[in-house]
């Protein structure tokens, strides 16, 4: 897929999920194992400014991230690494993202819901 432009919906995502997350002082913060989720900083390239997100801990060690706004151009094989303040908690290698906000936008103009033979070929979650 090619976007029309460096702007296009379609290259902002604000969910993505990383594969176990490598933590370099506690493994993983006790903050999150309690709570589940916690608030931090992510970026994903050297040059990029931080941005706020929500971490949500999976069993498997790996962590979903849901940013408080989009950011573009997030790709799989990246890594994305944590921050609280000043301190960096640790990075885990981008494996999946969320949809884009171009898709988002695409299902929010349609009025009616899937037909009937899309539903059937909805995969169950794994």
């Amino acid at each position: 897929f090619k976007a029309p432009s460096t702007n296009h919906p379609a290259l902002y995502r604000d969910l993505l999920r990383t594969n176990r997350v490598h933590w370099i002082a506690e493994e993983p913060p006790a903050e999150l194992v309690r709570d589940k989720m916690m608030e931090c900083h992510f970026k994903f390239r050297h040059q990029m400014a931080l941005v706020p997100c929500v971490l949500t801990l999976n069993q498997d060690g790996s962590v979903w991230v849901t940013l408080v706004k989009p950011a573009r151009a997030i790709t799989p094989g990246q890594f994305a690494v944590f921050y609280k303040g000043d301190v960096c908690l640790g990075s885990g290698k981008i494996l999946r993202m969320g949809p884009s906000m171009f898709t988002m936008q695409q299902g929010k103009n349609r009025e009616e819901g899937p037909k009937n033979e899309e539903v059937d070929k909805i995969e169950p979650a794994t």
